[in-house]
């Protein structure tokens, strides 16, 4: 199973309330920028006409996309494994060896990611790097400024 199935439950329910806004809200404004393109004249040469359905095609493919999304997911407790290592929806606490500078952050989904909120992909590599480990680890993540070694203080 691919890791970008795994969601928790919070994750499924900021993409239903994107789903929802998006196929009411920015629908109805999309519908809307068509009508007054349409009503503007000859069709051919309507560039506003041309860059409201352009936003049409993208907005259905994103709906599509959450759709999918939603019907492939697989949602996951959140949190520590019984075993105290860190999973999707922990928050882990490490030290990066080199600077000794601590830093929290949450792991989540990949479409839930904000490193600068605190919250950080399981696919990226330093979120790929601390799931599955517990306090007290050291893990290694290979960056372009060399590898970092993070020792893991802390899973919540």
């Amino acid at each position: 199973m691919a890791e970008s199935r795994l969601i928790t439950a919070e994750g499924v329910k900021q993409l239903r309330a994107e789903l929802r806004r998006l196929e009411t809200e920015e629908r109805a404004k999309v519908v809307a920028q068509i009508k007054t393109a349409r009503e503007w004249g000859d069709l051919k040469e309507n560039s506003e006409y041309h860059a409201a359905k352009n936003a049409q095609s993208h907005l259905e493919t994103r709906i599509l996309r959450l759709r999918e999304k939603l019907l492939n997911a697989e949602v996951v407790e959140a949190g520590v494994a019984s075993d105290g290592t860190a999973r999707l929806g922990a928050t882990v606490t490490f030290e990066d060896e080199r600077g000794g500078q601590a830093q929290s952050v949450r792991l989540v989904a990949s479409h839930e990611a904000n490193p600068s909120a605190g919250t950080l992909s399981i696919e990226s590599p330093i979120g790929a790097a601390l799931n599955g480990s517990g306090v007290g680890h050291v893990v290694e993540v290979k960056t372009p400024k060399g590898v970092r070694r993070l020792r893991i203080t802390a899973v919540s």
